[in-house]
């Protein structure tokens, strides 16, 4: 037994010796190393912690965001404090210390805003009552740059002098207006969807207008109840498209605005005229682009029923399809050549096929993996389908209340005929 734990202890001590040696020297060289590479240690530890972070800034600057990421630098930097203005110059967040010392740094401010351009300021060159006890040694003032234009100031305060301070702050700079880029892209984004429902709204035809009018006066003699009920649905139709607010909406408002349409067309057109909607009560909760549908269905009326002879049918019909909604408009009209819908389809000239527009729509809102698919040919109608995820990351039901502030009615009578809606789909007939 001496002799095997003789063998078993002799080369176990002189490995373990090495290997505290080891981690003695690594520990020490990680100390000799630190001071010089603290520039690098901050600037990962900001990008990690950063790239965890919350965009704060994705609604815009104020000061409430301000307040966000002055907190969040101040703790990334480890510095003295950290202030941001706005473009003009004006201070909506100070956290830190050495606050007393921001009138000192208004000028120096104005500069980098004004120049473009990064400024340092020492605290050897500012009056203090503290010189001796003070803790600041430098100000970094870097300008937040946003497609040329200065968004913001960020104000680095720090303990020390160098290079050090001023790579700090140049880094977490880029981070911030990062930040500022990103806000700016959503608010353009939100800024082009208005652009689009506006044009939407435009294209609302007045021929629409004067003649859901015209048929709704024809009947205030001979069927005036039909008339009050017509007259209801066409006032909720145009408070559904010209309402200011929301971008997104739910299928089921959407397909109720759409049957508010096709009542009024079907009482326009009479027997010449059928609808059918079919609308699978599992996805009405799906949110999509507000008008999405209708101007499809406008199209399928005024393009494909409307001058053929005898009239015809328009199908709507929304169908769970997996982790999507299926959503298709069919008529049995006249259809078009293919080869000219290709055509017409890339084109923005051709705002009249309503085919350009949803498109892009769509891809704005979706990406490029969801566009309209269309089938037509001349004399065999046209069917256009879509569809939409169930969700997507951003995409919020903003019109949820429309429904709810839409005053109840009693029972209606169908103007046209109409069928294939289930249990539970919207309808106004």
């Amino acid at each position: 037994m001496d002799a095997v734990s003789g063998l078993l202890t002799t080369p176990i001590l002189p490995w373990s010796i090495a290997g505290v040696c080891v981690i003695a020297l690594v520990v020490a060289l990680v100390r000799v190393r630190k001071p010089g590479n603290a520039v690098d240690d901050a600037v990962l530890e900001a990008v990690y912690l950063m790239a965890k972070a919350p965009l704060e800034l994705r609604e815009g600057l104020d000061q409430a965001a301000a307040d966000k990421v002055a907190a969040r630098l101040l703790q990334l930097l480890k510095c003295l404090a950290v202030g941001i203005t706005d473009g003009e110059g004006t201070l909506l967040s100070w956290d830190g210390e050495a606050n007393e010392h921001y009138a000192d740094l208004v000028d120096p401010i104005g500069t980098s805003i004004r120049k473009h351009r990064r400024e340092v300021v020492s605290h050897d060159k500012m009056p203090c009552n503290h010189r001796g006890t003070c803790k600041m040694r430098t100000a970094v003032i870097v300008p937040l740059i946003v497609e040329d234009r200065t968004e913001a100031a960020l104000i680095v305060v720090g303990r020390t002098r160098g290079k050090r301070i001023v790579h700090m702050a140049d880094a977490v700079a880029r981070f911030v207006g990062t930040q500022l880029e990103a806000a700016r892209l959503e608010e353009t984004k939100h800024q082009l969807h208005q652009a689009e429902i506006k044009a939407l709204r435009a294209q609302i035809s007045p021929h629409f207008v004067y003649n859901a009018l015209n048929t709704i006066s024809s009947l205030i003699r001979t069927d005036p109840e039909e008339a009050r009920e017509l007259l209801q649905d066409f006032a909720d139709f145009t408070r559904y498209c010209f309402r200011t607010e929301g971008t997104f909406t739910t299928l089921s408002d959407e397909m109720r605005n759409v049957d508010r349409y096709l009542t009024i067309e079907s009482a326009r057109y009479g027997g010449r005229l059928n609808v059918r909607l079919r609308i699978a009560p599992e996805v009405q909760s799906v949110v999509l682009p507000f008008l999405l549908i209708q101007p499809l269905v406008e199209n399928a009326v005024k393009h494909g029923i409307a001058n053929k002879p005898g009239g015809g049918t328009v199908t709507v019909t929304a169908q769970d399809h997996g982790t999507e909604a299926e959503i298709s408009i069919e008529d049995d009209g006249l259809g078009m050549d293919p080869a000219l819908l290709d055509g017409m389809r890339d084109s923005r000239s051709s705002a009249h096929i309503g085919l350009t527009g949803i498109n892009r729509r769509m891809n704005q809102v979706y990406s490029n993996r969801y566009s309209l698919m269309v089938e037509t040919a001349p004399g065999a109608g046209m069917k256009v389908t879509m569809r939409v995820p169930k969700f997507v990351r951003g995409v919020r039901p903003d019109m949820l209340n429309f429904a709810a502030e839409v005053p109840a009615q009693g029972p209606r009578r169908a103007a046209g005929p109409r069928a294939g809606l289930p249990d539970g789909a919207p309808n106004a007939s």
